[in-house]
């Protein structure tokens, strides 16, 4: 049960974008697409489960000392390799994303869950937590991608991250001449971050208050079974 919470702390409680407000660099510059959040979100992902298994099964013979120099190392080395696939199998990708492949380095997502989990826990569950928290970030980020590009575009499309000519899906919601280009730039980003993080927000402060509730009744409860 413990393992289950902590591989869902990322989707909404512990959401590293709309709840810890980490990553939010990339997700706000990204977001214009669903092709740039699905590729981000792998890279992410990928490099969030390889550094915390490679840090939880180093932890014990890695001098406190150098630790995060450690942990910086192994992180950049991941990602120099991401890198390189993405320059060599989908380089539309990579011009799209540009130079946020190479910051996914310096992303607090990642240094985070390595320095506040990885560095303490058994192999199995840091990699659980790496998955769950980089679900949490692609969560976030298609969720700003597709209402993003849906409100600039009034198109919700999809295209071969290997072939970006090859549409696979291509969608058109709202009328062309219905569409707010300022989705598409950075106020835009801005402005539905600070909208979806204040919903995430209110959930769990109602979350919060539910079980304030519960805990309330349960104890009138226990304090009547003592009196009767």
């Amino acid at each position: 049960m413990n393992r289950m919470k902590n591989f869902t702390a990322g989707f909404v409680r512990e959401n590293p974008v709309f709840s810890l407000y980490l990553g939010i660099c990339s997700t706000l510059a990204v977001s214009t697409t669903l092709n740039n959040a699905i590729g981000m979100s792998v890279a992410v992902i990928v490099v969030l489960v390889l550094s915390n298994m490679i840090i939880s099964a180093i932890r014990n013979i890695t001098p406190n000392e150098i630790r995060i120099p450690v942990y910086i190392v192994i992180i950049a080395a991941l990602v120099k390799i991401i890198q390189m696939l993405i320059t060599a199998y989908a380089p539309a990708l990579d011009t799209a994303l540009g130079t946020f492949i190479p910051l996914i380095v310096v992303n607090c997502i990642i240094l985070g869950r390595a320095e506040a989990f990885a560095s303490k826990n058994n192999i199995f569950d840091s990699a659980l937590d790496g998955l769950g928290m980089g679900i949490g970030y692609m969560f976030a980020l298609l969720i700003m991608s597709a209402i993003r590009q849906l409100l600039a575009t009034g198109v919700l499309n999809f295209a071969n991250p290997f072939d970006m000519t090859q549409m696979i899906f291509e969608i058109r919601i709202i009328p062309a001449e219905y569409v707010i280009s300022m989705f598409s730039q950075p106020v835009g980003a801005f402005f539905t971050f600070a909208i979806l993080a204040a919903g995430v927000a209110a959930y769990k402060n109602h979350l919060e208050a539910k079980a304030k509730e519960q805990e309330k009744a349960e104890a009138a409860l226990k304090k009547a079974a003592k009196e009767a």
